[in-house]
C-alpha cells in the first residue's frame, strides 16, 4: 500500500476504481484530530489506493471525491447547478399530510418530549 502524493492522481484512480468493479469497492476516510492528519484509503480487494494529507486546503478537494462518489454509489446524477435540492416531507398515499418525525420549516427537529421534574418531598 502505497500513498499517491499527487490529489488529481489519486482523485482519477480512486473513481477509476470504483467504476472498474463498483460492487467490491470499499471506500474508508480516517481523520486523526490530534495529528491533523487525513487519510482516505479506497481498495476493491486488488488495488488498493492510499492518500494522506495534513494540509487543511485538501478538505474542499476530499468533499467534492467524497460527493462524487457517494452519488456514484448512490446511483444519482448530481443536481442542477444553483438549485438546492429540496426534500418532500409529504406522503402522497395520504394526502399531503406531513410526514411523522418531519418539523415544519424553521422549527428544531429534536422531536423529543422534555422529562417532567421529580416533586420534591416535603
Amino acid at each position: 500500500m502505497v500513498y499517491i502524493s499527487s490529489w488529481q492522481e489519486y482523485q482519477e484512480a480512486a473513481e477509476a476504481l470504483y467504476a472498474k468493479s463498483p460492487n467490491t469497492t470499499r471506500y474508508v476516510v480516517k481523520w486523526r484530530a490530534l495529528e491533523g492528519k487525513l487519510v482516505l484509503k479506497i481498495t476493491d480487494n486488488v488495488t488498493c489506493l492510499k492518500f494522506k494529507t495534513y494540509s487543511s486546503i485538501f478538505l474542499n478537494r476530499f468533499e467534492a471525491l467524497n460527493l462524487s462518489l457517494m452519488q456514484k454509489m448512490q446511483n444519482r446524477r448530481p443536481a442542477p447547478a444553483g438549485t438546492p435540492m429540496q426534500i418532500d416531507t409529504t406522503e402522497p398515499a395520504r394526502g399531503g399530510t406531513p410526514v411523522a418525525g418531519a418539523s415544519a420549516p424553521g422549527t428544531p427537529a429534536g422531536g423529543g418530549v422534555k422529562k417532567k421534574k421529580p416533586k420534591k418531598k416535603k
